[in-house]
């Protein structure tokens, strides 16, 4: 290995050496689905003994109170699991933040629950790659730096979030404090594609649920008396369909609604993601859907409320997260990996510690692919490789290479 001190050697062993393996097929064999609160809960009490190893103070923190619309328009408080958040030496020179989520897209009832060797050094198992593997990585990480002369340099915060496949709506303002005073961020999703490649720019990600009230009437009798909420949910639904772009793309995704053909119905609830590429892609979505939403209650007589936003800012790369990437890349030739980036359709929670000001790699965790499906897999080879690629990391960020 090229460029690595005796002492950094003997971090790398140390990270390679934790049972990685064995805590992912541990910790995948537990379902932790966004909305599985017991899943979660148990989740969070195995991590928070398992980060425990670690110096500082831990804590579970419960999750900032959400809302969400019901297909009849009514907003009701919508539950997540706890946080864990961890403080080690906020006094030291350097701070960085490290983030990852406990919760998958797997729910308690979905038939993808088992862990399966799809051949020798490839295991198929639900959040597997997407993140177990990811936070197996860190933990062998931080374990190994601990351990190294310059651990007293470094301070930092840990957040594992129970909400981010849901778009961190409860633990978006926690990222955000524990990123103030940071100089750099990692984020242990997996690998943008099986090779090791990180994702670099992301877009953003807005999800909006827009309740419109019309009037009902009888079908028959007096359909002129009405004012149908479908048909209005259906024109906004082709207005915002023709605003999207090459560097906006917008979903209209359900449409809740409707009753007996005899009726004119009177509400409906659109379901509509966006997703802009740059900060000024996000002004010209907000201002086509305030400008689409006008002129569908103007045409139809209806009453429209917009619930949600851009919980996921787009995540541009400048300069300091081009100069991050490049500590990444160089520590990965020093162990003989090839690290190369490229930009990405999906959003993370990297998104929201970017729009803090903070420069953030958010795939250092593991190789694999698959996520979000039944195929979801890990290479296993690759525990190893990334938690050494992020032990040298961190140290040359408590060294101040990077910086």
């Amino acid at each position: 290995m090229r460029g690595i001190t005796s002492d950094q050697q003997a971090v790398l062993e140390r990270a390679a050496a934790e049972p990685m393996l064995d805590q992912v097929q541990d910790w995948a064999a537990i379902n932790s689905g966004s909305r599985n609160l017991g899943g979660l809960a148990t989740m969070a009490a195995i991590y928070a003994d398992a980060f425990s190893a670690l110096p500082g103070e831990l804590r579970l923190r419960d999750p900032a109170p959400v809302d969400a619309m019901e297909a009849d328009g009514s907003l009701k408080p919508l539950a997540h699991g706890q946080n864990l958040h961890l403080k080690v030496r906020p006094d030291a020179p350097v701070q960085l933040l490290f983030t990852g989520h406990m919760d998958t897209v797997f729910g308690i009832d979905h038939p993808f629950q088992n862990l399966t060797w799809l051949q020798d050094g490839v295991l198929n198992g639900p959040g597997v790659a997407d993140m177990k593997g990811g936070i197996a990585v860190l933990l062998a990480a931080l374990k190994a730096v601990e351990g190294s002369p310059e651990a007293g340099q470094l301070g930092y915060e840990i957040v594992i979030n129970s909400d981010e496949e849901v778009g961190s709506p409860g633990s978006a303002a926690l990222l955000a404090e524990a990123a103030k005073g940071k100089k750099a961020a990692l984020t242990y999703e997996p690998a943008a594609l099986p090779d090791g490649t990180l994702a670099g720019a992301r877009p953003g990600s807005g999800n909006f649920s827009i309740f419109i009230e019309g009037k009902s009437a009888h079908a028959g009798r007096n359909p002129e008396d009405g004012r149908n909420a479908i048909v209005a949910a259906a024109d906004l639904t082709l207005r915002l369909a023709k605003a999207k772009g090459p560097r906006l793309s917008v979903n209209p995704a359900r449409i809740d609604g409707g009753g007996p053909n005899n009726v004119v119905p009177d509400r409906a609830v659109l379901r509509v993601n966006m997703r802009p590429f740059t900060p000024e892609d996000e002004e010209r979505a907000r201002s086509a859907l305030d400008a689409a939403v006008a002129m569908v209650a103007a045409e139809h007589e209806v009453a429209i409320q917009v619930h949600g936003g851009f919980g996921r800012p787009p995540k541009p790369l400048d300069v300091q997260a081009e100069r991050l990437f490049g500590l990444v890349k160089r520590c990965g030739a020093d162990l003989g990996q090839q690290i190369e980036w490229r930009a990405t359709g999906g959003v993370c929670d990297g998104n929201n510690i970017a729009a803090c000001g903070l420069p953030v790699v958010d795939t250092m965790g593991v190789r694999g692919g698959a996520i979000h499906s039944s195929d979801e897999y890990l290479i296993v080879e690759s525990l190893a490789e990334r938690a050494q690629l992020s032990a040298l990391t961190i140290l040359r960020l408590a060294t101040g290479e990077y910086l």
